[in-house]
């Protein structure tokens, strides 16, 4: 739209937060400037540590206590920097709002959404807590949740990812604010939600004539949405302007450097007579929901539903679907790391009937990397004594300086330095925490790993690195991947065979140009939409 004749809404002016750390001082945000004006969507770009959040973090009051701020920031006439506390509450959850990137973390689980998107109701317009419930329906109603009237007395966990966001939009809109941050609202979620929600926020955004500030390191959906885009790394501004500028006219070369980072290349399949080394036949899973007092009654809830996979050397297959289709569940079921039913062999022997002990030989050969490398990697331990971990079971023979020469291989082999291996996983980005991650499955040489979204947190330009990282392992190592991911760029990039799943079952499945170019079944279809169109 054009805002070129609207009223500004916030002005930022030489904004700088630093942080008191024990290894000195940080200078996270160094002097940024700009404006956003009413009804404009103006896009915060850069990867991670560039000083985005933190810049809109300080504008709110919201910094560490560690954090200082100095410069400018103005709601109107309203000074935010330095502002009292009760300044702030005056413009906060009123006028600018905020949503986060993980709702689940946002929301208090021990309270009803209706509770909680009431509250900012409460605060501000001081009405009764009936008027506050009837504003609540009004709100989830607007924001598209099924069934308000029940919905309004459910918790945090009883509600999907996507609708989740959504709730946190409605307490973002409870009070019309002039302005809505939005960090990072998109990316834990699957690309037809994501689309959901983005049209979601458009349709509010011409509603309401707020301005947005969309926080991202997602350029495809900076492409679609925003009028205007600043460009920050290492807490500066590298490039600012229209969208067109940015997309078609980049000056920067770190610009073009992120506009450059989509994932790109294919993956040719493996010889015809390539061997099988994992497979699953018939796999049945089955949760059981326990509700009722005591948990009196249990209902079954089947989570996979009679799937066949069947891995080859070297091959990658990527399973892709929403969130609860059931490609996590698989996963983890073709590892024997749940209790599934099926015929399940690697490397020609029979796996079905094995207990964990039984398992315990092959667990070395069969390896997992998980979504969240903060969370899989223990902050008590080094790198080292990380990557190392395996060893001790599996090859418990080995001398301390044996285990770690082979430290030393593992990391070098993921381009990480090895003088770094007394370090502890906080010292480290998301990229290279997941590299570290790499490389305590491939220190034990496996045939087999299977990868659970294990690009899906991290910026595109280090996805695209992983990804690199991945092929080159692959090739070296003639692995085999399984890569679950609901990120079809990223599949596009390294699979060569494509598994599409919904509801625990496998909708259509092919190599992996087939699937993209020419999608048999509609809800392929519509995956590939969301995620290349937005």
């Amino acid at each position: 739209m054009d805002t070129h004749t609207s009223p500004t809404v916030l002005t930022v002016d030489k904004l700088k937060v630093d942080f008191t750390t024990p290894d000195g001082e940080v200078n996270a945000v160094k002097g940024v400037s700009f404006k956003v004006k009413k009804g404009e969507t103006l896009a915060i770009v850069g990867e991670s540590g560039s000083g985005k959040s933190q810049t809109m973090m300080a504008i709110m009051g919201l910094l560490a206590a560690n954090g200082r701020v100095s410069g400018s920031a103005r709601y109107g006439e309203t000074e935010m920097v330095g502002a009292d506390l009760k300044t702030l509450n005056g413009v906060r959850g009123a006028k600018i709002t905020m949503i986060f990137q993980e709702p689940m973390t946002s929301l208090d689980p021990l309270y009803t959404i209706g509770r909680q998107i009431a509250e900012p109701i409460v605060f501000h317009r001081k009405v009764s807590k009936a008027a506050a419930r009837a504003r609540v329906l009004e709100l989830l109603k607007l924001v598209g949740i099924p069934e308000p009237e029940r919905r309004i007395d459910s918790y945090p966990h009883e509600l999907s990812g996507g609708q989740r966001q959504r709730v946190m939009i409605a307490m973002a809109l409870a009070n019309e604010p002039d302005l809505l941050i939005a960090d990072e609202p998109t990316t834990a979620l699957d690309v037809t939600i994501q689309a959901q929600i983005l049209e979601l926020l458009a349709d509010l955004q011409k509603r309401f004539g707020m301005a947005i500030v969309l926080i991202t390191h997602d350029l495809g959906v900076v492409k679609h949405v925003a009028d205007r885009v600043i460009v920050m790394r290492k807490g500066e501004v590298v490039e600012q302007g229209s969208r067109t500028d940015i997309f078609e006219r980049a000056k920067a070369d770190y610009t073009k450097m992120l506009l450059a980072a989509e994932p790109t290349g294919s993956k040719a399949a493996p010889p015809a007579d390539a061997p099988t080394v994992l497979e699953g036949k018939n796999v049945i899973v089955d949760f059981t929901i326990r509700s009722g007092i005591l948990f009196k009654s249990n209902n079954k809830f089947r989570a996979v539903d009679h799937v066949n996979v069947s891995l080859r050397e070297g091959q990658t297959i990527g399973i892709v679907g929403e969130s609860g289709s059931g490609k996590s569940t698989l996963g983890r079921a073709l590892l024997k790391l749940l209790e599934a039913e099926g015929r399940f062999s690697f490397d020609n022997a029979d796996l079905s009937h094995l207990d964990r002990a039984g398992m315990r030989p092959y667990r070395k050969k069969m390896q997992l990397v998980f979504q969240d490398p903060y969370g899989s990697l223990s902050p008590r331990l080094t790198v080292g004594e990380i990557i190392t971990e395996g060893l001790y079971v599996h090859e418990p023979n080995l001398t301390k300086a044996q285990r770690d020469q082979r430290a030393i291989a593992a990391l070098k082999e993921v381009g990480l330095d090895p003088a770094w291996r007394n370090r502890y996983p906080h010292e480290f980005s998301g990229g290279q925490r997941q590299r570290i991650a790499i490389a305590r499955s491939i220190i034990l040489k496996p045939k087999v790993v299977i990868l659970d979204e294990p690009t899906s947190a991290l910026d595109r330009s280090v996805q695209r690195q992983v990804i690199e990282l991945l092929r080159d392992l692959q090739q070296k190592h003639n692995l085999s991947y399984v890569f679950i991911s609901h990120d079809l760029a990223v599949i596009r990039a390294i699979a060569d065979h494509v598994i599409v799943m919904k509801n625990g079952k496998i909708v259509e499945e092919g190599p992996t140009q087939d699937i993209f170019d020419a999608p048999a079944e509609d809800y392929t279809k519509a995956l590939i939409a969301a995620a290349f169109t937005h």
